[in-house]
């Protein structure tokens, strides 16, 4: 192999491991207060129902539904759920590699305004409309 081919050849090498490692990293950025899609029962409302949002498409929202539905169900008062942490990462590296919940947020409350306030958005599971809200404490 030539010297100018295999030079060029690890430059194409440490270009693709380089890019992989940048779409990986922002995964194990942890810094500052966790963000949590919360969910919590509330009254009887214009709302968009739950059904309609794929749990791939919404794992947060998925997963703070899934909660609530869990509280509700063992008689808890209040029933609220809440999604996995979210951590930002530091200086905004990790929000334009990966999925938030506030992507979540946006895409739920352009389905239909509504069924949306400025700071929170209003999901139908089973006959029960619950508030979902981003929020830093659970």
């Amino acid at each position: 192999m030539r010297q100018i081919t295999r030079r060029v050849t690890l430059a194409l090498l440490a270009a693709i491991v380089l890019l992989l490692a940048l779409g990986a990293l922002p995964g194990y950025l942890k810094s500052g207060d966790p963000y949590y899609m919360t969910a919590t029962a509330t009254d009887d409302r214009t709302a968009i129902p739950a059904d309609s949002l794929s749990p791939d498409r919404y794992p947060y929202t998925a997963a703070a539904l899934a909660n609530a539905t869990a509280a509700a169900g063992d008689g808890t008062a209040n029933a609220t759920g809440r999604s996995e942490p979210y951590w930002k990462g530091p200086v905004g590296l990790k929000g334009a590699f990966t999925h938030s919940p506030f992507d979540e947020f946006d895409a739920i409350r352009q389905r239909n305004t509504s069924a949306a306030t400025d700071s929170a958005v209003f999901v139908r599971e089973n006959g029960t409309v619950y508030r979902l809200e981003v929020t830093q404490t659970p």
